[in-house]
């Protein structure tokens, strides 16, 4: 069984256990986090995709880590200008645990009849009618 969430404006395809890193959360380490924001699930027997979400669907995490990727240099160059310029970049992350996923049908209720009778129209009096 997989899903499709979406966490801090990237989607990913989790399973229970899995480990995924995903941008910088405003969480401690040890917190669980459940995300709602369900794009497909699929049980192995049926895929669902909603329209845009799935309804009742959430996964639940446990935040084990926070860090900083490796650097990533950004170079930029005008050849015959002399321009140079050299920058390093290290993005956050949260590295994430997978512990459980949630898919549950919501309850049928019955649907209430309503029989609306209709009104009756009240007379319309003209304005030289007294």
């Amino acid at each position: 069984m997989y899903v499709i969430v979406t966490i801090a404006g990237k989607q990913y395809k989790v399973s229970e256990g899995d480990t995924i890193r995903v941008p910088s959360l405003d969480s401690k380490i040890g917190e669980s986090v459940t995300f709602n924001h369900v794009l497909l699930t699929d049980d192995g027997k049926k895929i669902k995709v909603g329209t845009p979400i799935v309804k009742n669907a959430a996964v639940t995490a446990t935040i084990s880590e926070h860090g900083r990727a490796r650097k990533i240099l950004v170079y930029k160059k005008k050849k015959r200008k002399g321009y140079q310029r050299k920058n390093g970049h290290r993005q956050d992350f949260t590295t994430l645990e997978i512990k459980k996923i949630k898919l549950t049908a919501p309850k049928k209720t019955a649907a209430k009849k309503t029989t609306a009778k209709p009104k009756k129209a009240a007379p319309n009096k003209s304005a030289g009618e007294k």
